[in-house]
């Protein structure tokens, strides 16, 4: 397994220079942006500037070409294989969270508990301790009991695939979570459920980059930045009136003042 270095002391997670390509099409240029403990960055963009591209980059998608660095506590995030990101703390929630048939949820939750665990050199949670917190966690996001024992998403709803994310993102305790789109499909109830999840898990150090369309839940989760993703790069980067902007002109009246000063 590679060994991730690590450099000198610096924001939680950090992104320079970040350029993705897929199948030899470039979809990420330049990005660059920074998020430390307990604070929360929103991504907003256009469909297909690359929002997802982005978090899936991070996380060590196999099919993308990925260069320039993310460093994850100092430690050289590209250098990892998959596992040994969610190891070190990185946290993805898919946009559309997959059927994992014939697995079944509680045991897959559990398994991947118990490898971050072991790596941090803790003891393994057993079977009767982890039913134990995964129930009290599923009460608390709205997710039925029933739910833990029958196989990763198959026949889920939108909205209990979302609540099952949740559900993975409590237990594991990551240092940084990307969410994508992560409230798409939730009820009232459920949106509420994640403010609230999120604030908690901010108070104890927790990292959040949260890609979202919706100022609603955007205002709710009161980020410390709001970025704009257009052509492959981070074009702006303001507070929650960068993201009211967005939503009352659109992308397209966004993007024109970044054109005019290019073509200046």
């Amino acid at each position: 397994m590679n060994q991730a270095k690590k450099t000198s002391p610096e924001a939680l997670l950090s992104v320079r220079g970040l350029r993705v390509d897929i199948a030899s099409k470039r979809i990420l240029r330049s990005v660059d942006f920074h998020v430390d403990a307990g604070e929360l960055v929103v991504v907003m963009g256009a469909n297909g500037s690359g929002k997802s591209t982005l978090a899936l980059a991070l996380a060590g998608h196999p099919r993308y070409e990925v260069a320039g660095s993310a460093h994850l506590d100092g430690q050289d995030l590209l250098a990892m294989p998959v596992e040994a990101r969610a190891r070190a703390g990185l946290f993805l929630s898919f946009q559309a969270p997959p059927d994992i048939p014939g697995v079944k949820n509680n045991l897959f939750i559990r398994t991947a508990l118990n490898s971050q665990r072991a790596s941090r050199g803790e003891p393994e949670i057993d079977a009767f301790d982890f039913l134990g917190q995964a129930k009290g966690g599923a009460k608390r996001l709205g997710l039925p009991e029933t739910m833990l024992s029958r196989p990763v998403n198959e026949g889920f709803s939108g909205g209990e695939r979302k609540r099952n994310e949740l559900l993975q993102l409590s237990l594991f305790k990551p240092r940084v979570a990307l969410l994508d789109e992560i409230d798409s499909g939730l009820d009232v109830d459920g949106v509420r459920a994640l403010v609230e999840l999120i604030a908690a898990m901010r108070a104890e150090g927790t990292a959040f980059v949260v890609v979202s369309h919706y100022l609603h839940l955007i205002e709710m989760l009161q980020p410390t930045r709001v970025l704009r993703l257009h052509e492959g790069c981070i074009a702006e980067s303001g507070d929650l009136q960068l993201a009211r902007s967005i939503t009352e002109q659109g992308f397209a009246a966004a993007a024109a003042p970044a054109a005019a000063v290019a073509g200046a």
